[in-house]
């Protein structure tokens, strides 16, 4: 988690997966993001470690994640904040995030960057494109008015599920659309 807006988003996926099972979380959040989260959804870091197999400080650049031998299936930066965005896309690997972002780039692995800013400039987009050209998959949390959300919570539900979903995480799709307009 990065210190862009949208903590909630970051919070729902770990939920999603501690109670998905079987999938081994890591957990890295930048000193932004803990603000952020404490800020947006009333939690402390701990409250969201809680829902992490292994916490990793960002400053931990030798954590296993950082490694190419050490075999991730994927990697989520949600939210992603336009500072992590750039490191990823020009290779700026300072601290464990953008370092466990540019190791499952160099290694073809997934890389989701759900990116919250708006509104875009010219330097967001073009380091929006360079982060696709080098392999991430940039995802910005649009609303999917399309599933008729009721509340927030499914608002930000569904964008999480999708991203998951992505990034190959088996059964947490959201419902697929019929195809049928009411």
């Amino acid at each position: 988690m990065t210190g862009a807006s949208g903590a909630v988003y970051g919070v729902r996926t770990l939920q999603l997966l501690h109670d998905t099972g079987g999938v081994e979380t890591h957990l890295v959040v930048s000193r932004a993001a803990a603000l952020t989260l404490r800020h947006e959804c009333d939690l402390d870091l701990r409250g969201l470690e809680k829902l992490a197999d292994v916490v990793h400080r960002p400053s931990a650049i030798g954590a296993p994640i950082a490694s190419g031998s050490f075999g991730v299936h994927a990697m989520l930066v949600v939210p992603c904040s336009i500072k992590t965005l750039s490191a990823v896309a020009h290779c700026h690997a300072d601290d464990l995030i953008a370092r466990s972002a540019d190791v499952c780039l160099k290694e073809g692995r997934p890389l989701l960057l759900m990116v919250r800013e708006t509104p875009l400039h010219l330097g967001h987009l073009r380091t929006m494109t360079a982060a696709a050209e080098a392999g991430a998959i940039i995802m910005p949390p649009v609303p999917a008015f399309y599933a008729q959300p009721q509340t927030l919570d499914d608002v930000v539900d569904h964008t999480v599920r999708r991203a998951l979903s992505r990034v190959g995480v088996p059964d947490v799709a959201p419902p697929e659309w019929s195809g049928e307009i009411a």
